[in-house]
């Protein structure tokens, strides 16, 4: 089984040679139906063999075990030394500490600075965004590194629900508007013939939260979970499936 080639996918960003950062895929793995068959989540349903089997073939991969969050739809960021890992972001300054964000329509999202000195990576969905997750995250990197500036701060976006696939209710656009940035009116558009309905933009949202704290050197935001069914787990789409990871690491060489 060739997992690099089947399920592994480079994300394309100018970083330091020594960042290294990989997402998977739905492919490659060992689960069998709905979960086929690289899913990564063991909080799913999938067997348990079947998951720690396809972790152990994403390992061969990476200099250590991925540090994987309970992710719980909140605006936490926690670091590998936290003993407590019920959380949406992590961040980190050391070598090989593999941070890992799993999905299935909500966004990851992955952070290095421009002389690769820190890496982050944070779970974004509707929730997260609205409560500042990512905000949280920059803010993180900064205690890590205090004399650390925004525009030194590169940000990648991972595969996520695209805008014209992620249909949300008025509660989702009342939460927005009540919160503290900004966004256009792209951001939400309204379906016709469904009242209170609309198409939301999770990129755009995403983007307009890193630019409220000077961040803009942003990269990626061009995948669909729903509609690239043979490539990645959808949750809208399926309901009962697995996860992918989106990962991120300093190497030390």
């Amino acid at each position: 089984m060739n997992l690099l080639s089947d399920a592994l996918i480079k994300p394309e960003w100018p970083v330091p040679p020594h960042i290294r950062s990989l997402l998977t895929t739905r492919n490659g793995g060992v689960s069998q139906t709905p979960y086929l068959s690289l899913n990564l989540g063991d909080h799913v349903g999938d067997e348990p063999s079947q998951v720690l089997a396809n972790r152990a073939l994403l390992r061969t991969y990476l200099p250590a075990e991925p540090h994987w969050l309970k992710q719980i739809h909140s605006a936490k960021v926690s670091t590998p030394d936290e003993p407590l890992q019920e959380a949406d972001a992590i961040v980190s300054n050391r070598c090989d500490d593999v941070l890992a964000i799993m999905t299935a329509d909500c966004l990851p999202v992955l952070f290095t600075n421009t002389s690769g000195t820190l890496v982050g990576a944070a779970h974004a969905g509707w929730r997260g965004l609205c409560s500042g997750v990512l905000e949280n995250t920059v803010l993180k990197l900064q205690v890590l590194e205090p004399n650390l500036m925004p525009s030194d701060i590169m940000v990648w976006l991972g595969p996520a629900i695209g805008p014209d696939a992620f249909e949300v209710g008025q509660d989702v656009l009342d939460a927005f508007m009540d919160s503290s940035f900004s966004f256009p009116e792209n951001a939400f558009v309204p379906i016709a013939g469904k009242s209170g309905k609309y198409l939301a933009n999770i990129y755009l949202l995403a983007c307009c939260c890193l630019e409220a704290v000077g961040v803009s050197n942003v990269y990626g935001g061009n995948f669909c979970t729903v509609t690239q069914s043979d490539q990645f787990f959808s949750y809208r789409r399926d309901g009962i499936t697995g996860r992918f990871a989106s990962l991120i690491w300093i190497a030390k060489s």
